[in-house]
């Protein structure tokens, strides 16, 4: 067997054995039509089974406005989902069917995650019927915001492996068949740029459901970027780490802490923040309620702020149950 075989063989196999965790999610809403006023739309995305207690993972988006949650497991059995928390911060949410000994994902720590490394994704690409669609590619970037998005809290993984309407909750894999990341959007009109949240992120949250109900976190209120010396030469900056504000939300702790976009925040606390992952990490760890000392620069000046500790209802996780 020649290398290319066996590397064909190695991709075959991590396909066969992540597929028997991914799910198909339907969802119903209600939706105002012009012409024939409330009716109901179908939805159909995917998600990740990552315990044999039917623990599903999938995302917010997939869920938000929804009347009916349903989970066709990859034998084509379906079950009714329970919606056992959401964090739009992340774009996460955690669903629940009944059942035991289900076929479960294995996670990888996505720190580990490289610009260059290949990585497959997996979905229920474009609702189209049979086994689930399986693209493969490149990780393009990691810690890639999206300003654009509702959901800035974390950096993500960049991929130009073919993510599609439908892939939305599925996995996005190493070639050992672990999960790195959940799929969660693609550019319209883009040639190979996706995006997955880190599975990192995924771990944490989902735990905070099942131990609290939701997510109980400190917010800045900001869109950030992390800041490396080819952004800084872009935009004139006189630092080369830190997090460059890109926008800050009205009314957040940021805004009243005086933050402004072009703002690069370099310290919290006693803690130096070089990029995003050192800001997740010093917010995760703080408690509402307190108050936190920014250091930040804007232009060649440096400044001080202090920046209260508090849960936005914007952001803040929903727990909802679903009945039959």
């Amino acid at each position: 067997m020649s290398e290319l075989e066996k590397f064909q063989s190695e991709i075959e196999k991590s396909v066969e054995r992540l597929r028997n965790s991914v799910v198909t999610i339907n969802t119903t809403r209600v939706s105002r039509n012009f012409m024939y006023g409330l009716s109901p739309s179908i939805g159909s995305a995917s998600g990740i089974i990552v315990d044999q207690e039917g623990h599903i993972v999938t995302n917010n988006h997939v869920l938000e406005g929804a009347e009916n949650v349903e989970v066709v497991l990859p034998n084509g059995e379906s079950r009714p989902g329970e919606v056992l928390g959401t964090d739009p911060a992340t774009d996460i949410a955690l669903v629940g069917i009944e059942g035991h000994g289900l076929p479960v994902a294995d996670l990888a720590d996505s720190d580990k995650v490289r610009p260059g490394q290949m990585a497959l994704a997996i979905g229920n690409a474009l609702g189209l019927p049979g086994d689930p669609t399986v693209s493969l590619g490149l990780v393009s970037a990691v810690g890639r915001p999206l300003p654009w998005a509702d959901f800035i809290f974390e950096g993500l993984i960049q991929t130009d492996a073919a993510i599609n309407p439908g892939n939305s909750g599925g996995p996005l894999a190493n070639l050992s068949g672990k999960v790195i990341g959940i799929n969660t959007a693609m550019i319209p009109f883009a040639q190979g740029v996706g995006f997955a949240i880190p599975v990192n992120t995924v771990k944490r949250i989902m735990n905070d459901i099942l131990e609290n109900g939701r997510v109980i976190r400190p917010w800045l209120g900001i869109s950030g970027m992390e800041l490396n010396s080819s952004v800084a030469c872009a935009y004139n900056l006189s630092n080369d780490s830190g997090v460059l504000v890109a926008r800050v939300s009205q009314d957040s702790p940021a805004y009243y802490a005086g933050l402004q976009p072009g703002d690069v925040i370099t310290a919290m606390g006693d803690k130096n923040i070089n990029g995003m992952k050192e800001l997740i990490e010093y917010m995760a760890n703080e408690n509402i309620g307190g108050s936190v000392e920014i250091l930040f620069t804007r232009g060649r000046i440096t400044y001080r702020t202090r920046m209260s500790l508090e849960e936005s209802p914007r952001i803040a996780s929903v727990r909802k149950v679903w009945r039959d």
